[in-house]
């Protein structure tokens, strides 16, 4: 019997601690990688495993992910079981409230789940940039009858504190939930490192059902699946935590780890972008086989200009997207989004520019990150000035500078020397 799966992904948190990144957008549609959104990775994992039901739940400032999921991902067939669509929040709580929690974000859908009467509910969040054959997770839940089954993945034990650690069994069997806690059990047989949870579920529908309505009817509960109803059913039902590291994507090398990153604050995203800037990066981009796919932009090719000394436009170790001209300016390990104007003279190092921002002749920025729209006056310094820099701008403790987006171009005249 083939197991019909009907795929819901929780789109809608505000990512305050991606600030001022999320000023405008819910994090799911913060840009990364130079041509994506964060939304993109765990819509990829859905139609490379072959599951194309899928509802995206949106809340917070959604309107940039709506604009993104209409122009590049909401797709019709003949079959009523091919569909991508964005379900905004509905607000059908007696109290016509906001999603108060991953769980009541799903109870104020329930009517999705019954009309499409699948066998199993994969209930997935947009938070996070990895990739996972979702079909090997469906398969090991149903070999073992489980009525709910969490993605795992190990982490040293030193971080337990920052996770909603797992306690399983040999088996698997999930026993308990230790919510950032030091102390928290480690891995059967590996005792240097924890099962954290990833945030993604497989749920029988009955069980699924019965679960939300039980949790519905609980005015005590936070109505949320990691701190309520899932740490009430450990070692009272079927329930089993996935191993993620086992898990394996087609075209890639079978010594090959899987790739997950929290990208919750400045600095994860920041050094998430970075890892992809590496000769064989630990997420792979350019797997045709398990392709990362996004909105089709009618760009032109990026284009690098004039061969002169001192001006002449180059890039080492970086990634430039469509629409980028490089000219005469100079990029070294950076990664620059779509539409990017580098002039000549101009020094880009160690940073991450999204789309459309315009970096000024002889112009220097390190560390940096240029949300959308951002013009760079010449002679402009950023990223150098740690002072100068915290006057104007967000800038985390690592040092990293976080110029904030703007809707249309506006020069950083404040920032020339």
């Amino acid at each position: 019997m083939q197991i019909r799966v009907l795929g819901i992904v929780l789109a809608g948190g505000k990512g305050t601690r991606l600030y001022p990144l999320t000023k405008e957008r819910a994090k799911p549609a913060v840009p990364f990688g130079g041509k994506y959104r964060i939304v993109d990775f765990v819509l990829s994992n859905f139609i490379n495993s072959g599951i194309y039901s899928v509802y995206v739940l949106t809340q917070y400032r959604s309107q940039s992910l709506l604009q993104h999921l209409s122009e590049g991902w909401q797709f019709g067939g003949l079959l009523k079981t091919q569909f991508i669509i964005p379900v905004p929040a509905q607000m059908r709580s007696p109290d016509e409230t906001w999603y108060e929690g991953t769980a009541d974000a799903i109870y104020q859908n329930i009517n999705l789940v019954e009309q499409s009467d699948p066998h199993v509910v994969a209930i997935f969040g947009a938070d996070h940039i990895y990739r996972m054959n979702i079909t090997a997770m469906i398969e090991f839940h149903s070999q073992r009858a489980a009525e709910v089954t969490v993605a795992a993945i190990p982490v040293p034990r030193e971080e337990a504190a920052a996770f909603g650690v797992i306690e399983a069994a040999e088996d698997g069997h999930i026993l308990a939930f230790h919510e950032k806690n030091p102390d928290a059990p480690t891995m059967p047989g590996d005792g240097q490192r924890v099962y954290a949870s990833m945030g993604n579920y497989i749920f029988s529908t009955r069980t699924l059902l019965r679960l939300l309505h039980e949790d519905a009817a609980d005015e005590h509960s936070g109505h949320d699946f990691g701190h309520d109803i899932l740490p009430r059913l450990a070692g009272h039902t079927e329930m089993y935590a996935y191993d993620f590291q086992t898990n394996r994507i087609p075209g890639e090398p079978p010594d090959q780890q899987p790739y997950w990153r929290d990208v919750g604050t400045i600095d994860a995203y920041y050094e998430a972008n970075m890892d992809l800037r590496s000769v064989r990066p630990a997420l792979n981009l350019y797997n045709r086989q398990w392709p990362v796919r996004t909105t089709s932009y009618p760009d032109p090719p990026a284009k690098f200009t004039f061969d002169e000394t001192n001006r002449r436009g180059q890039a080492i170790d970086s990634i430039i997207s469509g629409g980028t001209i490089l000219s005469g300016g100079f990029v070294r390990n950076s990664v620059l989004g779509r539409g990017v104007r580098v002039h000549a003279g101009a020094l880009v190092e160690d940073c991450v520019i999204l789309d459309n921002c315009d970096i000024g002749r002889r112009s220097k920025l390190r560390r940096a990150i240029l949300d959308k729209n951002v013009r760079v006056s010449e002679d402009a310094i950023i990223g150098y000035e740690p002072e100068r820099d915290r006057a104007h701008h967000y800038v985390t403790e690592s040092g990293i500078v976080v110029v904030a987006g703007l809707r249309t171009p506006v020069d950083l005249a404040s920032m020339v020397v």
